[in-house]
């Protein structure tokens, strides 16, 4: 039987757990409400990697086609900082008059987050 407390992957332990103490994949199955193509899925990853290979992998790769230059991003967020209550469209215009070119959507793209 395999132990995890952690709450991410519990219900998946959890499945393989039930079905290896029913001894049927399909009525465990049925009893969580997983396919029995998720079950073997998950067993797979815990015989591959262990119980860790059960913790969730992003899948989505950062495009960095769409990040503004560098240049742009320091701009950006010098304005923010020098004049906090502006907002995109406000930027865009300031920004464009010192001769960087940056859509006020654009601006969400290299805007600071607060911390």
């Amino acid at each position: 039987m395999l132990n995890s407390t952690d709450k991410i992957i519990k219900h998946k332990t959890g499945l393989l757990n039930l079905a290896e103490e029913l001894g049927n994949v399909s009525k465990a199955c049925q009893v969580m409400g997983y396919s029995r193509d998720t079950f073997y899925r998950y067993k797979a990853a815990v015989e591959d990697g262990g119980v860790e290979a059960l913790f969730e992998r992003t899948r989505r790769k950062p495009n960095l086609a769409n990040r503004v230059d560098q240049a742009t991003e320091d701009a950006v967020i010098k304005s923010a900082t020098d004049f906090p209550a502006y907002g995109q469209a406000r930027t865009s215009k300031e920004l464009r008059k010192l001769g960087v070119f940056v859509s006020p959507s654009g601006l969400r793209s290299t805007w600071p987050t607060s911390n």
